[in-house]
């Protein structure tokens, strides 16, 4: 799905009205803007061609909040709600908490998506129509040392590199792309699904779509093997994206939250949550969408790498609970 979004609206020379015409901060962020705009236009020209004689036209006034009433419908039926069922369940127990140990230059203009260290470097995937690309990043710099562009109609999404390809979702496009790690496209292949987090427990694809879903494919046949609902005491935790599977576990990031969910690959339960609130920088904060999204973790050294959405800083951190702390393969 392509979106072309207008710079703004300009009522009467005043007032300038952007927010459903700039690059998506999300998939669902686009969709909402898609669904609401033909209201959004329509009260608009409506308000700008009768304010002049509004005093006098009650009728005026029932059809804006008729119009304005369809647009909050269809945004509240549409836009996922971090604090509600579509996200996570009310009670999840205690948090693990962290510190941060180290925080490193980041590209802000990186959408990122998915992110995966290996032999010393960053691989990246940063999504936008029309901006997304792989990456390879220098950890200590932030610098691009390549970086290979999608077409304009890919919007890219999950990252991981197995038996030593990179193989990178898109969103809605149901297209996957495998690399070496030259960034020659070896090949590419398709999924029913949309394209959210991608990791892999050195057999299996792990796939995440944006629901309480993780599904393992087979990545020669790329056909799926098995799928686990996630849940909480029972209660589904949906809004799954990024994934790392960490010394037996999957790692999801949880969209539109601080929160990053360890998961039971085998039941799909959540083993605990971490909470990373305070961690988002103050001028992401501000931006709906730019939110906690990026795990990466180094086997050789233990090492545990979070980031977000535009975020100016990539962050080692160090979990306070040591049973959990993940740990270097060789010590």
């Amino acid at each position: 799905m392509n979106f072309s979004f207008e710079n703004s609206i300009t009522c009467g020379g005043q007032l300038q009205l952007s927010a459903l015409h700039r690059a998506p901060d999300h998939p669902h962020d686009a969709h909402i803007a898609d669904l609401a705009q033909p209201f959004f236009l329509a009260w608009i020209k409506m308000t700008v061609r009768m304010a002049p004689n509004r005093s006098t036209h009650p009728r005026f006034i029932l059809l804006a909040l008729v119009l304005l009433a369809l647009l909050l419908a269809f945004a509240a039926l549409q836009k996922p709600d971090p604090a509600g069922p579509n996200a996570i369940p009310d009670e999840l127990g205690p948090s693990l908490t962290y510190e941060i140990v180290s925080r490193y230059p980041h590209d802000p203009t990186a959408y990122t998506q998915g992110l995966v260290f290996h032999a010393g470097v960053f691989y990246e995937s940063a999504g936008l129509y029309g901006e997304s690309s792989l990456r390879e990043v220098d950890p200590q710099t932030g610098t691009i040392n390549r970086q290979s562009r999608l077409p304009d109609a890919y919007f890219a999404e999950g990252l991981v590199l197995l038996g030593g390809k990179l193989y990178q979702l898109t969103w809605r496009e149901q297209t996957g792309f495998i690399y070496d790690l030259d960034f020659n496209l070896l090949n590419t292949f398709t999924y029913p699904t949309e394209g959210w987090g991608l990791t892999t427990d050195g057999t299996y694809l792990i796939l995440s779509d944006g629901s309480d879903k993780l599904t393992f494919y087979d990545p020669e046949t790329f056909s799926p093997a098995r799928e686990v609902s996630v849940t909480w005491n029972g209660q589904p935790v949906r809004l799954l994206n990024e994934l790392e599977y960490i010394q037996g576990a999957v790692w999801a990031n949880i969209y539109l939250t601080d929160q990053i969910a360890r998961i039971d690959p085998a039941s799909g339960a959540v083993l605990s949550m971490l909470d990373l609130t305070g961690l988002q920088p103050a001028a992401n904060a501000a931006v709906p969408g730019e939110v906690l999204n990026g795990i990466a973790y180094d086997p050789e050294s233990g090492r545990l790498f979070v980031t977000g959405k535009h975020w100016p800083w990539l962050y080692e951190i160090r979990l306070s609970n040591p049973e959990i702390q993940p740990t270097p393969l060789r010590p």
